[in-house]
């Protein structure tokens, strides 16, 4: 929370360490993907090549103000936004991620919301199932309410 221009200036904060500090530990720690939405970073690595503690660390010391955490892949798996990426046999597969807490309801039919609003959620959902290279969730996603 803050002042409204706070969102803003982080971004251009963030933009200027990705372009001055960021650049340099990828090249140097050999990362192979660098890939970041809003605070949501996702890197992709070779063990065999990068210590990723050692990238975490060099991260971490960029700004006081700033930390990274580190999220491993669990089984192969890692959720980066609202999805879950698998590699199996060196090939990533696509699927929806739903946290554990997500109820699947999207705005109440009978709320008072204008419908554009109601119905673009809607779209984003059969958008998302539609335009995205999914593995499985292609069943599980026409199932949300309203």
């Amino acid at each position: 929370m803050g002042a409204p221009s706070s969102a803003a200036l982080s971004e251009i904060y963030i933009q200027h360490l990705e372009h001055t500090k960021i650049t340099d530990i990828i090249v140097q720690q050999n990362i192979i993907g660098y890939f970041r939405y809003v605070d949501d970073i996702l890197v992709v690595y070779d063990q065999s090549v990068t210590d990723i503690h050692k990238v975490h660390k060099a991260l971490n010391n960029l700004a006081p103000t700033i930390k990274f955490t580190l999220e491993n892949e669990t089984d192969g798996c890692i959720n980066f936004l609202d999805f879950t990426i698998q590699n199996k046999d060196n090939k990533l597969l696509f699927n929806i991620y739903r946290k554990p807490t997500a109820t699947d309801i999207i705005i109440p039919k009978d709320s008072c919301h204008p419908p554009q609003q109601k119905h673009a959620a809607i779209r984003h959902m059969i958008n998302r199932m539609n335009s995205y290279r999914l593995n499985d969730d292609k069943k599980k996603e026409p199932n949300f309410r309203l």
